[in-house]
């Protein structure tokens, strides 16, 4: 991802889901006149789920979602179809592609109660329609109970009714949710908002990590000033300033000691504390991180972060919040397990805590699937910052630009 383009955790996600050969890769290519999957007559082309972000209008940014198809057997077969279910954690809006020269099957009255249950919109589109039964589109519509607004009685070879498939795609994946700030409700123009930003062996050569750079758009758009340090300048940078900073934003990793520098009269949080606030899992953290009160040895702890990058020796995930665990309950053998990217496990069950990264890299609905998922199974949850600012006694001072999530302290 270029600085250029919409981030993929903010754009809306298609899925486009199906039995083998019902031709969702064909009706995807057609929606988008490009080709973006392969098609093929073999079934069980697409194996693994395929991503494309691209323009999509009326919409804008999206990411298309191709997935493997949900009759696959074997062995190997039923990971695939494993794969598919999990894109839906993340589907904003699902496209449901039926053989019209077939017909329903028990698989697609599966996966469409899948749909349902988890609250996606979602239009079923009947393909194949110059070799469909001319009873095709009512006979799905009664065995899958759709009214006219939820089917689309398409051909992907023809390009007949794909414009108005496309139509009823950008309906559903509209949304009328209010828009959503990491920082920019908290200031005023002309505030002054130090951002510390530590530039080490796990900081990406040439560029800010995605928090960094979509806090600083937000501040631009308050009409507010930025000022990026890193964290060995900033007490001489505060000092400097002859009206006084609104606020100090910082990476968690050095969060004690910026807490340190920072005079208690400015306001102090963290990009993974705002990232928390603007997936909407900040209270339900705050609250998790007091687990770490009452681990025991022997206690599972899962670590998760919702991208993949190359480990360094000092990795947080792998090394840090591990060691800072372990200082902070005494030396008590707790275990720690990791997952990153789209690993997350159904069951939470053996786990005490889950501490998770900001989730900068996952969509809204995915987050929120992996929080449910937790609250469902009576397991806490908090994040990365969170627990940081928690071990090093800082918590209640990082959260005080919130009085809301303040007041739960």
């Amino acid at each position: 991802m270029s600085m250029n383009q919409t981030p993929m955790s903010e754009r809306v996600h298609i899925g486009f889901f199906g039995k083998r050969n019902a031709g969702k890769s064909s009706v995807m290519n057609a929606v988008t006149g490009q080709e973006l999957a392969v098609v093929s007559e073999v079934k069980g082309t697409t194996t693994d789920p395929v991503y494309k972000s691209m323009e999509l209008l009326p919409l804008g940014p999206v990411v298309m979602m191709d997935t493997p198809g949900i009759d696959d057997g074997g062995e190997l077969g039923n990971l695939r179809v494993k794969k598919s279910y999990q894109v839906l954690n993340k589907t904003d809006a699902a496209v449901l592609v039926i053989d019209g020269a077939v017909g329903t099957s028990e698989e697609d009255r599966a996966l469409l109660d899948r749909i349902r249950k988890k609250n996606i919109p979602f239009v079923v589109a009947i393909n194949k329609k110059e070799l469909a039964d001319k009873d095709a589109e009512k006979s799905a519509k009664e065995e899958l109970s759709l009214d006219d607004r939820q089917i689309a009685f398409v051909s992907a070879a023809t390009g007949e009714g794909i414009y108005e498939l496309k139509e009823q795609i950008a309906a559903i994946a509209a949304t009328e949710e209010p828009e959503k700030y990491l920082v920019r409700d908290l200031l005023e123009p002309s505030d002054i908002v130090v951002l510390v930003v530590p530039i080490d062996s796990a900081a990406p050569k040439g560029r800010l990590i995605l928090p960094q750079q979509q806090t600083i758009r937000d501040i631009l758009e308050a009409d507010a000033v930025s000022v990026v340090v890193k964290e060995t300048e900033l007490k001489t940078t505060l000092e400097q300033f002859r009206k006084r900073p609104k606020m100090v934003i910082t990476d968690s990793q050095v969060f004690a000691q910026v807490s340190e520098d920072t005079p208690e009269d400015i306001l102090l949080t963290s990009f993974s504390i705002l990232m928390a606030r603007y997936k909407g899992n900040l209270e339900q953290a705050v609250r998790g991180v007091t687990a770490l009160d009452r681990l025991e040895d022997g206690d599972t702890v899962l670590i998760s972060e919702g991208c993949t990058h190359h480990r360094q020796c000092d990795d947080i995930g792998t090394v840090k919040i591990p060691g800072w665990i372990r200082e902070y309950t005494g030396g008590k053998e707790i275990r720690i397990e990791t997952t990153s990217g789209t690993e997350f496990p159904d069951d939470l069950t053996k786990y005490k805590l889950i501490i998770h990264c900001g989730g900068c890299m996952l969509n809204e609905r995915e987050m929120k699937y992996r929080l449910s998922c937790a609250a469902d199974q009576g397991v806490p949850m908090t994040n990365y910052g969170i627990m940081i600012a928690y071990v090093k006694g800082i918590l209640k001072r990082s959260v005080e630009v919130f009085p809301e999530i303040y007041k739960v302290l």
